[in-house]
């Protein structure tokens, strides 16, 4: 017995992702699209996919699943301080995807690109024999010679952080453990807070512009806070971090009262999105002029220093410590 037909990859497309396709798109009826760089800038690239049960839940919600396919992307791009102009995908469909599923799912993603004025330019559609894949590439720009790279802190910056860290990493965990003691003292709308930043990234697109203007090097923390700064300072470099000077919302700084251990899960869980960033100390006031102006909090967690360790944290109990393995690798 066989189950009802299925439209075309022609027709899926025209259904629903041409209306979320943007100038030089032509509608997604090419097989590629068209984007000029406005006058005196530079195009920015990035690519990241999300597989189910890698980096969501298969049974998550679609529109949230699209929401953090196009999220993470666009985290990367704002940490260099540009500005999102379109992206393509790639879509690989396990045996059983449904329409509902695929409805729900391109719509997220039309509410997510709108809100960033990041418009569809195009990608492919396939058949996967393991688990769904989304992939995306995402196209930004930046004023000629005006990208902030990762690898160029310099000894004496300021480290600085935007949002929160941890939130996401503990929504992880409250999923996998709802009934942890940790989780008992959690009030439904906290959890409702920390379920939320695991499931939605919130690029920080508004901070590209002061991040372009006043600091020396900058990513996004996508792998945790420890292992992302390692990798930002690279060799020549260490770090001092005071760990009492990491933002915690409300909901991570209860979770780690009850359980105080959840601290190492905070600086190393990932999935945070914020920006992580290093600042000559004379730009640190007028960094965070902007950003407040802007909307986006910002702390100032620790200092560069020469050597080649990994950075060390000042820890509540006036312990210093290094996390070996500080970030999340798929290999």
């Amino acid at each position: 017995m066989t189950g009802p037909a299925r439209a075309s990859e022609a027709a899926l497309i025209a259904r629903y992702f041409a209306p979320l396709a943007g100038p030089g798109a032509d509608g997604l009826r090419d097989d590629a699209a068209t984007l000029t760089p406005a006058p005196g800038h530079d195009l920015v690239l990035t690519a990241d996919a999300v597989v189910a049960g890698i980096h969501y839940f298969p049974e998550d919600p679609p529109a949230s699943i699209a929401r953090k396919a196009l999220g993470v992307n666009l985290s990367d791009i704002a940490a260099k301080g540009a500005v999102p102009r379109g992206f393509l995908l790639t879509l690989a469909l396990p045996d059983d995807w449904t329409e509902a599923w695929l409805a729900e799912f391109s719509a997220g993603l039309g509410r997510a690109a709108a809100e960033a004025g990041c418009p569809l330019l195009g990608g492919d559609t396939v058949r996967s024999r393991g688990p769904a894949l989304i992939g995306v590439s995402l196209i930004g720009e930046v004023p000629a010679g005006a990208i902030v790279r990762r690898t160029t802190a310099r000894i004496g910056d300021r480290i600085c952080v935007t949002g929160t860290i941890g939130d996401a990493a503990l929504g992880l965990r409250l999923r996998l453990e709802p009934e942890a003691p940790w989780a008992a003292g959690l009030d439904p709308a906290l959890r409702a807070v920390l379920a939320d930043r695991y499931l939605h990234p919130r690029p920080r697109l508004a901070a590209a512009p002061a991040i372009r203007r006043h600091a020396s090097a900058a990513m996004d923390v996508s792998d945790g806070l420890a292992g992302d700064l390692a990798r930002m300072l690279g060799a020549g470099r260490s770090a001092r971090i005071d760990v009492a000077a990491v933002p915690l919302s409300a909901a991570a700084r209860r979770a780690c009262a009850a359980e105080p251990g959840l601290i190492d899960t905070v600086l190393t869980g990932g999935d945070d999105y914020e920006i992580l960033c290093a600042v000559a100390p004379d730009n640190l006031e007028s960094l965070r002029g902007e950003m407040a102006e802007a909307g986006i909090p910002l702390a100032a967690i620790g200092t560069v220093t020469s050597g080649d360790g990994p950075p060390r944290f000042a820890m509540a109990d006036g312990a210093a410590r290094a996390f070996a393995a500080g970030a999340f690798s798929h290999f």
